[in-house]
């Protein structure tokens, strides 16, 4: 709460002939509190008074939140508030949505002039730039976070967040002319042809035998186990027992912004940690093209059983960024259409569930929920809404024999 002078001072003579004064105001805390002065004369005493009123006046207003830049109080408050309670690819993702969608329409606006209509106008500037609806819903977020802390710390008098509801997804992707599609239309996958092309082109070899690419089963394995990047990245060898035929995910591989404290510098660096959720943490079956897979990449490099299974050519642990940039040097010398390297993991959760025509006829498939146990999910219905391509082909006939 901002502190306040609640009188301008009150100047009195006691019966010792003494005059004193006295100036309330209200504190940081709400509560009631008063400053006493003294002296021999009544301007003295006045005089006092009128240099504490000034030099509390000049201390508010420049602990006035309200009248502080808006880029300056909101960098404050990630680095004191944000920071230390969130992952710290969280406070990467924060601070970047606040750079470069917030500062660059309304850093330099004071905090207490910032209206609903500048926090519309900002979602709507966005929109029409064609950014995506995740990027601008994590501007919103960013800027609901910040304003909704400012008003119960009683550092603004009201909160123009109130008033302002996140675009709907339906009406953002209209005014975009792109159509507001189910999720499990969106999803990403590889048809049985494009794994073909990609393995034919990441096992290629120079003409002396000598593989193009680095580590290619590390992709094939993904696509046979569903595995986030960060989870492959993080399995040691220790982690992998193929007797049994099952792996252990037990931690995850980040790249986060290099910082100094909450500031940053120059750089990013690779932060091994937990799995990204309770659920992650899980023993993850490996079939025969899994099980190939490993003993491959262990092949190809293997520096002991607590180093990673995908390493670096140090034996250490591998950036997200190069095993991405490997992954997109196949899918364009294969010509296939760019996927994000989630769409392997996708791929594994959409044909364990849609199924897999066997040689009698037969499909084999699996329940959405044991889908999600494998891919770490708490629920299967975030299985089966963000990682299964819907198979509609499969329902060609479905309804023959039900004619009414």
């Amino acid at each position: 709460m901002q502190r306040k002078l609640l009188t301008n001072g009150n100047a009195f003579k006691r019966s010792d002939g003494r005059w004193c004064g006295v100036v309330w105001y209200m504190d940081e805390h709400g509560e009631r509190k008063r400053k006493s002065f003294s002296g021999t004369t009544k301007s003295a005493v006045n005089k006092k008074m009128t240099e504490y009123i000034a030099d509390f006046e000049n201390q508010a207003s420049e602990s006035d939140e309200s009248k502080k830049k808006l880029k300056d109080s909101m960098q404050n408050w990630l680095r004191v508030f944000k920071f230390p309670s969130v992952e710290q690819t969280t406070y990467d993702r924060s601070e970047c949505s606040a750079k470069n969608q917030i500062y660059p329409l309304l850093g330099e606006k004071a905090v207490g002039d910032v209206t609903a209509a500048d926090v519309k106008n900002l979602l709507n500037y966005w929109m029409n730039k064609g950014y995506a609806y995740t990027t601008v819903k994590k501007a919103y977020v960013v800027l609901n976070e910040y304003f909704r802390y400012l008003y119960t710390d009683g550092l603004i008098p009201k909160n123009p967040m109130d008033n302002v509801e996140m675009i709907k997804k339906s009406n953002f992707l209209s005014a975009q002319d792109k159509e507001d599609l189910p999720e499990c239309e969106t999803v990403t996958i590889f048809t049985p042809e494009e794994i073909e092309k990609f393995k034919e082109e990441a096992f290629r070899c120079w003409s002396n035998g000598k593989r193009i690419y680095q580590q290619p089963s590390a992709y094939i394995l993904m696509l046979n186990t569903g595995l986030r990047t960060g989870e492959l990245l993080g399995l040691l060898n220790s982690d992998i027992d193929l007797d049994k035929k099952v792996l252990y995910v037990q931690r995850g591989v980040k790249e986060i912004s290099r910082r100094n404290g909450t500031e940053f510098t120059s750089g990013r660096e690779i932060k091994v940690g937990k799995p990204k959720s309770a659920t992650s943490k899980r023993i993850v079956p490996l079939n025969q093209a899994a099980v190939e897979a490993v003993e491959d990449l262990r092949a190809e490099a293997y520096f002991g059983e607590n180093t990673p299974l995908v390493c670096d050519h140090d034996g250490g642990f591998t950036r997200p960024v190069n095993l991405r940039k490997r992954y997109y040097k196949i899918l364009k010398a294969a010509r296939i259409e760019q996927k994000g390297l989630h769409s392997l993991r996708h791929t594994f959760a959409t044909n364990l569930v849609n199924g897999i025509k066997q040689e009698d006829g037969t499909i084999k498939s699996l329940t959405p929920r044991q889908v999600a146990d494998l891919l770490g999910h708490s629920t299967s219905q975030i299985t089966e809404l963000y990682y299964v391509k819907k198979d509609t082909a499969r329902l060609g006939g479905i309804t023959d024999g039900f004619e009414m």
